[in-house]
């Protein structure tokens, strides 16, 4: 009777003694007590590399891994491109005489303003000339037209051009992109006025610097607002721009609606090549303090491996690895950045 009495008070005694334990650890009694005990639970990089990774860590790290995928894929060029306007749905209003320009029926039309094709944009009143030249140009076409019998029609019909306001229009039906005047503003013959884009009808050209890729496209991808768009290729150009030849593809309106005309875009030019390798997402690289592109491999549960790597571009969102990786790593795809930071 008096043992059990015993091993029960040891067993009180030792629960009291774990509880006034767990208090210490969580209450502010100093930066011993609480980097002593902590530091059993927080992520931390061993003397290997590796990284420590409690669950409750990964949780609020949001970290996510994902199995590699193995196989063939095409090899792909990573090029400069952009988004260019296609030139069977896009314009330009330019001004053919030099003189001061004033609204359209309905005023300026503005950026982003719908406009229909021939519609009346803005009217340029022709200058004729200093000192009151323009007075004389009138009064020429006034005593052209009495003279209307007598005179040749070509004659009469230049007195009228040189008074006449030209009319500007729309050349297609689409939205304003670029409007850069004000009313009474005097332009300049060829004066760009109002440039008209179709955003329905968008194209991307890249610029290819080794002319010999253009027989082996097979087709494109761009990685625009966290998406991956499919390009298909239409041509490349033959005479050279900036030391490179332009390429152009065309995509999906409904994907391609919304990227602004003249966007800097990485263009992934897939060809009929293939390359084999293990497919990752492009998230899952990182730098290491040499500057060396690294993956984190997860080994255990709670342990994750840098593995410094050798990849290829696929399509913005995916990369090839050809060296550096197995076909039966487990690699983290989501926070890779911020566990890449635990010291």
């Amino acid at each position: 009777m008096n043992l059990s009495k015993f091993s029960s008070q040891c067993v009180l005694a030792t629960t009291l003694m774990l509880s006034i334990s767990v208090a210490r650890a969580g209450s502010d009694h100093g930066p011993g007590d609480t980097t002593q005990i902590s530091s059993l639970d927080i992520p931390k990089r061993q003397a290997s590399g590796n990284l420590f990774i409690p669950k409750p860590a990964q949780r609020q790290l949001k970290v996510e891994t994902e199995q590699v995928m193995p196989g063939e894929f095409p090899k792909t060029l990573d090029l400069a491109g952009k988004v260019i306007m296609d030139p069977n749905y896009g314009g330009k209003v330019q001004a053919i005489v030099a003189g001061r320009i004033t609204p359209g029926p309905n005023g300026f039309p503005l950026p982003g303003q719908k406009v229909k094709q021939g519609e009346v944009l803005a009217y340029v009143t022709p200058e004729a000339g200093p000192s009151g030249s323009r007075s004389l140009a009138e009064s020429r076409l006034k005593r052209y037209r009495e003279l209307a019998d007598t005179i040749p029609r070509k004659t009469l019909e230049e007195a009228q051009a040189a008074v006449a306001n030209e009319e500007l229009r729309a050349p297609v039906a689409g939205v304003i992109s670029t409007m850069g005047v004000v009313s009474g503003q005097v332009v300049e013959p060829r004066q760009l006025i109002f440039e008209v884009v179709n955003p329905n009808r968008l194209l991307v050209e890249a610029l290819a610097y080794d002319g010999k890729i253009l027989k082996d496209i097979a087709g494109g991808y761009i990685a625009y607002d966290g998406k991956t768009i499919q390009l298909n290729y239409l041509g490349g150009g033959q005479s050279l721009r900036e030391q490179a030849l332009p390429i152009t593809f065309s995509g999906k309106s409904e994907e391609l609606i919304g990227i602004p005309v003249g966007q800097p875009l990485r263009v992934f030019v897939s060809t009929s090549t293939q390359t084999k390798g293990l497919k990752i997402p492009l998230s899952a690289i990182v730098k290491n303090a040499a500057n060396q592109n690294t993956v984190w491999v997860k080994g255990s549960p709670e342990e994750f491996e840098p593995r410094v790597v050798l990849y290829e571009p696929l399509d913005g969102k995916y990369v090839i690895v050809t060296s550096g990786l197995t076909d039966k790593d487990r690699v983290v795809t989501n926070s890779a950045s911020l566990i890449n930071q635990i010291r």
